[in-house]
C-alpha cells in the first residue's frame, strides 16, 4: 500500500469518525436545547457534507493531493456547522475532526491552525457564557465549554503522529518486499545457475572437448573422427533437449496454484506419456518456492527413473506434512534394485539420478532416503522444511490410466 492509497484511507476514517462524535455528542444533549429543529438540521448539513466528502474521495482520491484546497472547503463547512448551530456542541465536535484531518494532511506543520482552531473554539465558548439568558446548565457546563477547544490541538498532534508512523510503517514494509524480492532473484539466479552448470553446461563441456580433438582425428583416424562427429551431434542434440526441460520446467511450476495441484498435473502428464497409472495422496502444504521447484524436480527425476529401468505397473506418490517437513514418497512396484553402500558406486557406474535428486533435497535444508531390493520396487521419500501451511484438506486420487 503506498502512502497516497494510506492518506486517503485514513481521511475517510476520519470524516466517519467526526460525524459518529457529532451524532453522538449532539444526541446525547438533543433534549437540552431550545430549538431540535435547528439542531437537526445542523446534523442533517452534517451528514450530507461528510457522505459528499467520502463520496469524493472514494470516486477521485487524487482531489486529496490538493491539500489546501480540500481543507479550505473543509474550513467553510466547520464555519456554516458554527452559523448553523450558534455555536453548539456541533461546532465543536466538527472543530476537533477538522484539526485531526489537518493533522493527518499536514503533519506539525498545521500547528498554527489548530491553535487558530483551539482560540476560534474559546472565543465562540465565552461569547456563549457571557450571552444573556445563559441557562443553569450552560453554567455546569462551562468548565466543558472552555475546555473543549484544547481538544482541537490535542486531535491535530494526535492525527500527525499516527499519520507519521503509517509512513514509517508503509516505508519499512516496502522496504522488506523489496528485499524479499531481491533475496527471491538472487535466489533464482543461483538456481538457474546452479541447474544449468548441472545440465546443459556439463553437456556443452563435453561437446567441446569432443569438438577440439575432431580436427587432429580427421588427419589420423577419419573413422574414428567420423564417431567422434556423431557423439558432437548427439551432445548438441542433448544439450538442446536439456535446455527445453529447463524452460519447461520454469514454465509447467506456477506459483499461483497450489503444489499439489502441479503434482496432480505432472502425475497425470506422465502416466499419459508412459502408459503406467500414478496414484495420488497428497495434502494441501506449501514449502518455500525453491523448496517447492526441488521437490518438483525430484518428482520429475523419481518418475522418469521408473520409465527408465522399474517395468513397474503402479506407482503411489504421497504429499504430507510431518514434524514441521514437507514428506513426498514416490513408490513403485517394479524391479527394484541393490542399493550400494555408498552413493559414489552409482556415479562411476553411469547412475546419477539418485545423486542429483539426494543434491536438490541437500540444498534446500533437506534429505532424501531411497529403500529399494531387487523384485521389492523403490521407495523414495524427501524431506524438506516448511516454511507455512495452507490448510489440511486432502486430495485424493484413484489413479491415471491413459
Amino acid at each position: 500500500m503506498s502512502r497516497f492509497v494510506a492518506y486517503v484511507a485514513l481521511c475517510r476514517a476520519i470524516l466517519l469518525g467526526r460525524l459518529a462524535l457529532t451524532l453522538a455528542a449532539v444526541g446525547v444533549g438533543i433534549r437540552l436545547v431550545d430549538d431540535t429543529w435547528q439542531t437537526v438540521g445542523t446534523l442533517v448539513v452534517i451528514t450530507a457534507a461528510t457522505i459528499l466528502q467520502i463520496s469524493v474521495l472514494s470516486r477521485w482520491p487524487a482531489v486529496i493531493r490538493w491539500r489546501l484546497c480540500f481543507l479550505a472547503v473543509d474550513t467553510a463547512l466547520m464555519i456554516a456547522v458554527l452559523v448553523l448551530s450558534r455555536g453548539g456542541i456541533a461546532f465543536f465536535c466538527y472543530a476537533a475532526g477538522f484539526a485531526a484531518l489537518t493533522g493527518a494532511l499536514l503533519g506539525t506543520r498545521a500547528l498554527p491552525l489548530w491553535i487558530v482552531n483551539a482560540g476560534l473554539g474559546l472565543t465562540v465558548a465565552t461569547q456563549l457564557l457571557r450571552a444573556e439568558g445563559a441557562q443553569t446548565a450552560d453554567s455546569v457546563a462551562a468548565p466543558f465549554v472552555l475546555a473543549f477547544p484544547m481538544i482541537d490541538i490535542v486531535c491535530g498532534y494526535g492525527a500527525a503522529v499516527v499519520t507519521a508512523a503509517l509512513a514509517r510503517y508503509i516505508d519499512a514494509s516496502v522496504a522488506a518486499v523489496t528485499s524479499a524480492h531481491q533475496s527471491a532473484a538472487a535466489s533464482e539466479r543461483a538456481r538457474l545457475a546452479r541447474e544449468l552448470h548441472d545440465s546443459v553446461a556439463k553437456t556443452l563441456r563435453g561437446v567441446s572437448f569432443a569438438a577440439v580433438a575432431l580436427p587432429s582425428l580427421l588427419r589420423r583416424q577419419p573413422d574414428l573422427a567420423e564417431e567422434l562427429a556423431s557423439t558432437v551431434s548427439a551432445g548438441a542434440d542433448t544439450a538442446i533437449r536439456e535446455a527445453r526441460e529447463l524452460l519447461s520446467g520454469l514454465r509447467r511450476d506456477a506459483l499461483d496454484r497450489p503444489l499439489a495441484e502441479y503434482l496432480r498435473q505432472a502425475c497425470r502428464a506422465w502416466s499419459e506419456r508412459t502408459g503406467v497409472p500414478v496414484r495420488l495422496d497428497a495434502t494441501a502444504v506449501e514449502p518455500t518456492p525453491a523448496a517447492r521447484y526441488e521437490l518438483a524436480q525430484i518428482l520429475n527425476e523419481a518418475l522418469e527413473n521408473v520409465a527408465r529401468h522399474a517395468d513397474a505397473t503402479l506407482v503411489e506418490v504421497g504429499l504430507h506434512e510431518r514434524a514441521g517437513d514437507v514428506m513426498m514418497t514416490i513408490h513403485d512396484n517394479g524391479v527394484g534394485f541393490a542399493l550400494p553402500d555408498e552413493l559414489t558406486t552409482l556415479s562411476t557406474a553411469g547412475n546419477f539420478g539418485i545423486i542429483g535428486m539426494t543434491e536438490r533435497s541437500q540444498a534446500i535444508g533437506g534429505t532424501l532416503r531411497v529403500d529399494s531390493s531387487p523384485g521389492g520396487g523403490t521407495t523414495v521419500v524427501a524431506h524438506v522444511p516448511l516454511s507455512a501451511a495452507a490448510g489440511v484438506a486432502t486430495i485424493r486420487s484413484g489413479g491415471w490410466s491413459p
